[in-house]
């Protein structure tokens, strides 16, 4: 990949699926045409004010202000999380805020063999609900019980029960435990202080594939969460079987537990059972084994909401490092963001208070930052942890293409509607390779790749053309290696160029000293370059697949059957498609998927496999297994879907106020207008991708 490559030319290259003829306009002409709100995993819009720790559920009407989302589906949230230390039983929701509780599903049988726990947890029942509200919340569970066996009753249209607001913190949360526990088939969830109950559709769909003993077994196991520990299905001879317990669980459960099969323990040739394991994954923060009597202190974690307008991703974390004492890699968040653009997004600050945070918030402000919904949870964020985004955006300058005479409006709205129905293609955007700069983020992640250290850090320090400060340093630097001297030069605001050359002054500019230079930045920025070479080729990958095939699907493609499917699943989700499957046209484009590159993936079986294989070749890394142990980079790789669509896509043309609607031989009803245009999108999906795709006009 050759260092002078026009982006612009590459990037107006890459197809598209819809055949429209599209419109020309102007994005970002400032910050606020251009809002992004993360959607955290649990549906809700991040710059929803949360005043105090509330459930999830109490959180979601308040998006109804933002945008319109699906109803979020309690039954299909997995378990993450730790137990709450009020509640022990109680399973926790760990991505937006650990210490909400969401639900747990503590299970014991209910047939006249009551424990003595289940006889504890009813005096906690009958202490806090009244004679009548007991008996109708026994009803309740009975009736559900008596429709589950009989099989007749949809239960995604099965009423609630409410067991009215209970006003007091603790005993809603030993209601929530109770309950849960004396009727396993039961969910409870609460609104507004209310407990509202239901059916565990979980638990329910566990019982079509194991006996309902098994079930119960299982959800114990899961609510004990006690480390190192294990739970084992019965053994099984039917691979089919197996294999649907192992979708399952990891489609529920995926980020708490892992299974894996093994033979069974008197394995032998007539007798050749199989057992599926469930294990706890390991948690990412270990900080040892706690003793009874000294308990090791426990990190702070600070979460919040990040708004900011006009600031580079990196620069504004290095900024809020330097104002609260920590480093950049304290702070975790799920995905990054656009510099030209009004955004707001989760993150999570490790070693620092909520109210250590709060006492910044004037200062920050001049940085046209804000920071909202400080609170304490457990855990960091991870990459990828989210749902999507929600955008708000503004195309000024609207016009048709160049020798396009038809009906201006027409022609916006065939656009979108097209991409409404058939989608776009899902190519990563221009803003992950550095849109507009000399040297791109992909470039740097190719010498990483290779190991090439110090070309890398004299790439990430390559200057532009223009004049200023920052570049005036790293020419400096080019020109003479001067660490100690540029670091005079560089401005204090350019947080990464500075621990950059801060560690090669330390350590010289030497393959060893730009190794150590490398990890001033935090593992999420290192790996962040090598995903954008990956990222890069994946496009031209995609760009190639189209042009050669279209939108058929063809032998040796590779496709995925789950739905609502993120990048990031196994080889074992993913199906080769046959000469049979294709001629039957058995699968739709919008089910393919192309492999990211990484260490464990599989390359299609078609004209596109030798493609990757020749564009490693061309890049020297034919026989690269995408680690680099000196920086302790592992890319494993995934797999991405060819197209994807727009979600919740609205939009409107509008009089565009801040134009001289007086220019000379033009009327006022003439004056141009803005199209106003919202939609979510999935995580890792770009909106400028989907506005290209809707113009047909490169952003």
């Amino acid at each position: 990949m050759e260092e002078d490559t026009d982006y612009g030319i590459w990037f107006s290259s890459l197809c598209f699926i819809n055949e429209h003829v599209g419109f020309q306009g102007t994005i970002k002409s400032s910050p606020s045409d251009f809002i992004v709100i993360e959607i955290n995993e649990q549906g809700q819009l991040v710059n929803t004010t949360i005043n105090e720790p509330v459930l999830v559920s109490e959180m979601l009407p308040e998006m109804n202000n933002f945008a319109k989302k699906p109803k979020l589906d309690l039954q299909n949230l997995s378990f993450e999380g730790r137990s709450n230390q009020e509640v022990n039983t109680s399973a926790l929701y760990s991505s937006g805020d650990q210490n909400h509780q969401l639900y747990s599903e503590k299970k014991d049988t209910i047939d006249d063999r009551t424990s003595k726990h289940e006889e504890e947890k009813a005096d906690v029942l009958s202490s806090f609900l009244d004679e009548k509200t007991s008996e109708l919340l026994n009803q309740f569970a009975y009736d559900i019980k008596e429709k589950w066996n009989s099989r007749t009753e949809s239960f995604e249209q099965f009423p609630e029960f409410s067991l009215g607001k209970i006003l007091d913190k603790n005993q809603r949360a030993s209601l929530h435990s109770a309950i849960r526990q004396k009727f396993p088939f039961l969910i409870t969830v609460g609104k507004n202080s209310e407990i509202v109950v239901k059916p565990n559709l979980e638990y329910k769909e566990l019982c079509h594939l194991v006996s309902e003993e098994e079930a119960l077994e299982f959800f114990k196991y899961l609510d004990a969460k006690k480390e190192n520990s294990k739970f084992t299905f019965k053994p099984d001879t039917n691979k089919d079987h197996r294999k649907a317990i192992h979708h399952f669980v990891n489609k529920k459960f995926g980020n708490l537990v892992e299974t894996k099969s093994f033979p069974e323990q008197n394995y032998n040739a007539s007798n050749p059972n199989t057992v599926i394991t469930v294990r706890f994954r390991e948690k990412t923060h270990k900080h040892g084994k706690r003793s009874l009597g000294c308990q090791k202190e426990k990190i702070i974690h600070t979460a919040f909401t990040l708004r900011k307008e006009n600031v580079e991703m990196f620069e504004a974390v290095g900024f809020l490092a330097a104002k609260l004492g920590v480093i950049p890699s304290d702070f975790s968040y799920a995905g990054l963001k656009d510099k030209k653009a009004i955004t707001y997004q989760a993150m999570v600050v490790r070693k620092v208070t909520p109210e250590r945070l709060k006492s910044i918030e004037k200062e920050i402000e001049k940085k046209r930052m804000n920071v909202i919904n400080i609170r304490s949870v457990d855990d960091s964020l991870r990459l990828g942890q989210l749902k999507g985004n929600h955008f708000d955006i503004v195309i000024r300058n609207l016009k048709n293409k160049i020798n396009d005479f038809a009906n201006l409006r027409e022609r916006i709205w065939e656009a979108i509607e097209n991409v409404k129905t058939k989608g776009f293609v899902n190519y990563y955007g221009p803003q992950r390779f550095g849109k507009g700069r000399k040297v791109h983020t992909d470039q740097i992640g190719l010498a990483l790749l290779k190991s090439e250290m110090v070309k890398a850090v004299k790439l990430f320090l390559t200057p532009e053309d223009s004049e200023d400060p920052v570049n005036r340093a790293k020419k400096y630097f080019l020109q003479t290696e001067d660490a100690k001297g540029t670091l005079s030069l560089m401005p204090e605001f350019k947080v990464r160029e500075r621990a950059l050359l801060e560690a090669l002054h330390r350590f010289g500019i030497t393959e060893e000293g730009c190794i150590r230079a490398w990890f001033s930045f935090p593992h999420s920025m290192r790996i962040f370059y090598i995903h954008a070479y990956s990222s890069k080729v994946w496009n031209e990958a995609a760009s190639y697949r189209l042009a050669t095939y279209g939108s058929k699907v063809v032998k040796g493609d590779f496709i995925c059957l789950d739905e609502d499917i993120d990048e990031h699943f196994p080889n074992d989700k993913v199906h080769l498609v046959t000469e049979e499957e294709e001629a039957a046209g058995t699968y739709t484009i919008h089910q393919v998927v192309l492999p990211v590159l990484g260490y464990n993936i599989q390359y299609p079986e078609n004209k596109v496999g030798q493609w990757y294989r020749e564009v490693l070749s061309r890049d020297g890394l034919q026989t690269y297994r995408f680690k680099v142990p000196a920086l302790k980079l592992n890319v494993p790789g995934c797999y991405r879907q060819i197209l994807k669509h727009p979600h919740n896509l609205s939009y409107q043309l509008v009089r565009d106020h801040d134009i001289d609607v007086k220019m000379q031989g033009s009327h006022i009803e003439e004056a141009i207008r803005s199209l106003l245009i919202s939609f979510d999108l999935s995580a890792s999906c770009y909106a400028t991708v989907c506005l290209r795709e809707i113009m047909k006009h490169d952003i």
